[in-house]
């Protein structure tokens, strides 16, 4: 089932949508893809997802193939990108638990009860303030335990921040090309994540600190 919402896109991603899987192994090998899945092994039993700007769906895909019971309900203003995840649904055989808004997250209004949130290589497309304003909306929507599962970049401390500030100043300068992404400098995500009333629960890196994957979970009061 697909929901579509007049919202203007944040970037056309359509552009790059057959050719994402491409780009990523160009530029990294396999490593987003180890950082998108790194979780997978600790949301066992979960039974409803929210994945927002997960790309081309191979995340949400696998991530219903190891879970036979798990519903996804997934959001992404680009609607080539939910075309392919469609298909990999479908190809695991999880067409069924599968629902797709083709909105801007910025606008989106989140209607279901979540156990787990996804966001992988999404929210740097964010500024910090509408980081807020996203988790702010999702927050009322959660379950007691439930997680939210943060991949993305990072600029780590001391020496190693040079070069990571390079490629990250160089993939959004390429993506700002390729698909008209405004954006050219990384949210303050963990701030961000924290005033809406979440905390870091578990951080994992790589490649010194330019990649990582994060747990946050509910704040208590």
């Amino acid at each position: 089932m697909t929901i579509f919402a007049a919202a203007a896109q944040m970037a056309d991603f359509d552009r790059i949508a057959r050719a994402y899987r491409w780009l990523e192994y160009f530029s990294f090998g396999r490593m987003l893809e180890r950082c998108r899945y790194y979780r997978l092994g600790q949301i066992a039993g979960r039974r409803q997802a929210l994945v927002i700007g997960d790309g081309d769906g191979r995340f949400a895909a696998e991530l219903m193939r190891r879970e036979q019971r798990i519903e996804v309900e997934a959001v992404d203003a680009s609607p080539g990108m939910l075309r392919l995840l469609e298909q990999r649904a479908a190809a695991v055989g999880a067409g069924n638990r599968l629902t797709m808004r083709c909105e801007d997250a910025r606008g989106f209004s989140p209607s279901g009860d979540y156990d787990l949130v996804a966001t992988h290589f999404f929210l740097d497309c964010l500024s910090t303030t509408e980081i807020v304003a996203l988790a702010e909306r999702i927050r009322p929507r959660l379950a007691g335990q439930a997680i939210w599962v943060v991949s993305d970049f990072g600029i780590p401390r001391g020496v190693a921040s040079l070069p990571a500030r390079a490629i990250v100043s160089f993939l959004y300068l390429v993506f700002g090309i390729l698909t008209g992404l405004e954006r050219r400098k990384l949210p303050r995500h963990g701030d961000a994540l924290q005033e809406a009333g979440f905390s870091l629960a578990e951080r994992k890196t790589w490649l010194g600190g330019l990649l990582f994957s994060e747990v946050w979970r509910v704040r208590e009061p």
